[in-house]
């Protein structure tokens, strides 16, 4: 699970009061009592399933941050003050959310001793309304103090109830982490993090740092800072790499076996604006593309159309000045750089696509397909424009 919310609301508090555990571990974070980076702790639920929370930061400065800790949760925690309702970052946050298609969770009104009921009850209606249409519209709202410890027993139980309806972690797929920490601990050498995705990964597996091509194998494991041998889907994962050093990784970077992903500077995806979005995109603009935990600076080419406005979905192809690895149906989200603020996002429907020209008929039918269409067709379109290796049907890039 993954926080979410405006900055001093209390995530971070919220947090250490479920898990006991401090997410806040930088020493400016400590000094300004405001969260910088990303945090992880982790809790057992009532039944007995142990979760991994990723705590990410409310202020606006680092949305970019917040970003590459989000890409991989299972159910989010949107995080509201009693005494203050629905602020800037939580509208971003909730948008974020959104576009990524995050839809379990927990709404959580904190800070409620600070409030009278009828207040609180004030906050809850407007807090309805406003996520009334995003994924979150059915999630649940609890209120909490995580000064007084009241409500925490029935978050928890709540919380439990909407993971077990979420899609479980097969172990079918390809195994996936995006880097979103990288250090070097003595004696042991360079050490990454993040969510793993897909399947499992055992001590000893050779895989891939994407988009490089270095090989790498993996020496430990880690998760809940418990050494395992196997690391499972899901699950906050720390694993320890033999073969690179702490300067050839960086967030963003993925582990995968080799010849999962296909690394490159394009992508056909379908994008959408918010309703809200402060600008209207136009042919050959700059965005900050933001997937899994990479970022980088993207032009964008208009495929059907002259402008994007807000509210609006288009089909677009991104070109990267250096490339990235993802997957189809993965998501993304977009933001201008200066000033920083989210545009919209959308899913991937071709991570390796040629280039194309604009205003093509057969362009937007063929990405119709890949799309909504079965798989025969989307097999038959794929060999129809290139030869397609072996390699790519099991993973499912053509």
């Amino acid at each position: 699970i993954g926080t979410a919310g405006h900055v001093d609301h209390g995530k971070s508090t919220l947090v250490k009061a479920l898990t006991g555990i401090d997410p806040d571990r930088l020493a400016e974070e400590k000094a300004r009592a405001m969260t910088v980076d990303l945090g992880f702790a982790w809790l057992t639920l009532p039944g007995g399933q142990s979760v991994s929370v990723v705590d990410v930061p409310g202020h606006e400065r680092f949305i970019k941050n917040m970003l590459a800790g989000v890409g991989g949760i299972d159910a989010a925690l949107l995080v509201i003050a009693a005494d203050e309702g629905p602020m800037p970052q939580t509208t971003e946050h909730l948008a974020i959310l959104d576009l990524l298609g995050v839809d379990r969770g927990v709404i959580v009104l904190t800070k409620t001793d600070a409030v009278e009921s009828d207040w609180l009850d004030l906050v809850r209606e407007e807090v309805r309304e406003r996520v009334s249409a995003t994924t979150l519209a059915s999630a649940p709202i609890v209120a909490v103090s995580a000064l007084t410890g009241k409500g925490l027993p029935t978050l928890l139980d709540t919380l439990e109830t909407v993971l077990a309806s979420a899609t479980g972690h097969d172990g079918v797929r390809a195994p996936r982490l995006p880097v979103d920490r990288v250090f070097s601990v003595a004696g042991f050498g360079t050490v990454v993090t993040g969510t793993l995705s897909g399947g499992e990964i055992a001590t000893g597996d050779e895989l891939r740092l994407y988009p490089r091509d270095r090989r790498v194998r993996v020496r430990g494991l880690q998760s809940h800072q418990e050494k395992v041998s196997r690391a499972l889907p899901g699950r906050r994962t720390a694993v320890n790499l033999s073969g690179i050093t702490t300067e050839e990784v960086q967030r963003g970077d993925v582990l995968a076996p080799s010849g999962v992903m296909t690394p490159s500077q394009r992508l056909d995806a379908r994008l959408r604006l918010l309703p809200d979005a402060p600008v209207t995109l136009k042919q050959n603009d700059e965005v900050d593309f933001f997937a899994g935990a990479a970022e980088l600076p993207a032009r964008i080419t208009l495929l059907d159309r002259e402008r994007l406005n807000p509210g609006e979905t288009a089909w677009v192809q991104f070109r990267f000045r250096s490339p990235l690895a993802l997957l189809k149906n993965d998501r993304f989200i977009v933001r201008r750089a200066s000033p920083s603020e989210t545009l919209g996002g959308g899913e991937i429907v071709d991570p390796n696509p040629p280039r194309h020209r604009r205003f093509r008929p057969e362009t937007i039918a063929s990405l119709e397909t890949l799309a909504a269409g079965s798989p025969d067709e989307i097999l038959l379109q794929a060999l129809e424009q290139r030869p397609v290796e072996i390699k790519e049907l099991r993973s499912g890039t053509p």
